[in-house]
């Protein structure tokens, strides 16, 4: 067998060893996101936390209805109020028969300060679809990781232990009625934008 003959059955194995490798790990790699084979967006998912009156909310509860979810804390000065109101104006700008179908969710990302109390009294001050939620730490956290929710506690020297803010992601999600996300909005959308999106996903 000549040099030039060993060397292209060389690459040819080579080849083939490529080849069943990639195929072996094709429904890994597949499977890693959750989303990849359908083409879904990877955001939302299961989660348990506390209404204002003490009952358990889950993402099941909210099945059958177009739900608005904004993450944020009580104590923010300015992106989560800023943010509510935008939500609260676009929805009184929607014809009545479709913000009726619409939920608002308002979850809060410090629920060492934001019990479910504080939360019923923040949220009545926005609009009336809107419900607040908190619960224990784990729990947040887990409704925060199913939307890729940022949020850490930024404390500064000097201050007491429970006088900080909270650095978070500032998004808005809109979730269909089968639970699945259809879209978000940035923080600084006009009302009359968020408006027509939301008009124009609501069936």
């Amino acid at each position: 067998m000549g040099s030039r003959t060993r060397i292209l059955l060389y690459f040819m194995v080579a080849a083939i060893f490529l080849i069943v490798g990639i195929t072996m790990r094709l429904p890994q790699l597949m499977d890693d996101s959750g989303s990849q084979s359908s083409g879904e967006v990877a955001i939302g998912g299961a989660f348990e936390l506390v209404d204002p009156k003490g009952n358990l909310v889950t993402d099941k509860d909210l099945l059958g209805s177009y739900t608005l979810i904004n993450f944020g804390y009580t104590f923010c000065p300015d992106v989560c109020p800023t943010g509510l109101q935008t939500a609260a104006m676009a929805l009184d700008m929607i014809p009545q028969e479709k913000m009726n179908k619409v939920v608002s969710l308002f979850i809060t990302i410090d629920p060492e300060r934001d019990t479910p109390k504080v939360m019923g009294e923040y949220t009545k001050h926005f609009h009336e679809s809107l419900i607040g939620l908190s619960g224990s730490t784990e729990q947040v956290a887990k409704a925060a990781k199913a939307y890729r929710v940022y949020y850490k506690k930024v404390a500064e020297d000097g201050k007491a232990a429970d006088d900080y803010l909270m650095d978070h992601s500032a998004f808005q999600y809109l979730v269909g009625p089968d639970g699945k996300y259809l879209t978000h909005f940035p923080h600084g959308i006009s009302p009359e934008d968020m408006a027509k999106k939301l008009e124009a996903y609501i069936k």
